[in-house]
């Protein structure tokens, strides 16, 4: 079945493989999305605690901050597995893209704080940066020190749950990035059901109050500030739909193989083996696409990384949301109860694959960049 496939000499990226697995044998994916659902939740805490001690929150985050210091490559590893499984908590947003920003940042008590958090599971950190359109949020310096936030942030994961946010806003001459604890003075929380069931969080700061230390990292622009996090969390979104688009492939064989028609399984009817092998390509298309991101970035090109990464999320994204929809199809009014897991990979490949560009902006942000060289 399709999969990335990485130099792999030492077996690590097997054994990973296999944690995950086993992870999922004891807490199912499918289960915990529909325990997410009934409750209104955007996370499951005793899965998000299990993968925190797993070492999986702390993948990118350096030795010396007490994470385990490994690449991209270990990190999409995961990710695909995770997607296989449906375990459907926010690697990508809440663990990848905060430790990437944390891990840049200058060293400071509460950037300790709150990496050593995100590593050990103790703290929920929920990164907030993408504004409201006219109200984007803003922070300036109070008469009497620190700062004062308004604005809003929209598409927040794990904002019921989360112990800190990290809200990047405007200063002057640049952006920022506060560290803002759940519960301050100026900050609502507000939530709605999102495709996949999770709840996707919205902020209000009305004048939000904050120390000096709250400001954890400062650049001129948002690229300078958050390129990088956006390019590792681009990377493990399209590994995780890399791993949904596989395992749809498969549950799809296996029901094709077991459902009988006019005396015979349906897999022996050949429309329905044209189906299953377009399938199979386009999720080996997207394992590939992953693997080519990762390596390209590893080589050092700022520019082609750039390029590859745009390029592995939007077929990535496109592969497992069309290849979930053919496998729903193929499963017939089955496919459409929510008894069968096949939806629940559907929406959550909807969901992932709007998160942080879909394919149709990724690519026009790919032809502008190649255009410019």
């Amino acid at each position: 079945m399709p999969q990335t496939i990485f130099d792999d000499a030492e077996g690590m990226l097997a054994m990973l493989r296999d944690s995950v697995a086993t992870l999922a044998s004891r807490q199912p994916g499918p289960a915990s999305v529909r325990r997410k659902r009934a409750a209104g939740a955007d996370t499951d805490r005793a899965l998000w605690t299990a993968m925190a001690e797993a070492g999986w929150t702390g993948i990118l985050v350096p030795e010396e901050l007490g994470g385990t210091g490994l690449s991209l490559t270990e990190q999409a590893v995961v990710s695909e597995a995770l997607g296989r499984a449906l375990i459907s908590e926010p690697v990508a947003t809440a663990a990848v893209f905060s430790s990437s920003l944390l891990s840049r940042a200058a060293a400071s008590a509460e950037r300790d704080r709150l990496v050593a958090g995100l590593v050990d599971g103790s703290l929920t950190l929920a990164p907030a940066w993408m504004d409201v359109a006219g109200r984007a949020a803003a922070a300036r310096v109070a008469p009497d020190g620190g700062y004062l936030i308004s604005g809003e942030k929209r598409h927040v994961d794990l904002a019921l749950s989360a112990t800190d946010f990290l809200v990047v806003a405007a200063l002057d001459g640049g952006v920022g990035l506060f560290s803002v604890p759940a519960g301050s003075a100026g900050l609502t929380v507000e939530a709605a059901a999102g495709v996949d069931g999770a709840a996707i969080g919205r902020l209000r700061f009305d004048q939000c109050r904050l120390p000096d230390t709250a400001l954890i990292a400062q650049a001129p622009g948002e690229a300078e500030l958050l390129g990088e996090a956006v390019g590792n969390a681009r990377v493990a979104l399209a590994a995780e739909l890399a791993g949904i688009a596989s395992r749809a492939v498969e549950i799809t064989i296996d029901y094709t193989k077991a459902r009988v028609q006019f005396g015979k399984p349906i897999a022996s009817f050949q429309a329905i083996q044209h189906r299953l092998v377009e399938m199979w390509s386009d999720a080996e298309f997207a394992c590939a696409a992953v693997v080519n991101a990762v390596e390209t970035l590893a080589a050092g090109d700022v520019r082609a990384g750039h390029l590859a990464v745009l390029a592995a999320k939007a077929r990535a994204g496109d592969a497992a949301v069309s290849i979930c929809r053919r496998a729903v199809h193929l499963h017939g009014a089955m496919g459409f109860t929510d008894e069968c897991d096949i939806g629940l990979y559907l929406k959550r490949a909807i969901s992932l694959n709007a998160t942080l560009g879909q394919p149709e902006a990724l690519r026009l942000e790919f032809v502008k960049l190649e255009r410019a060289a």
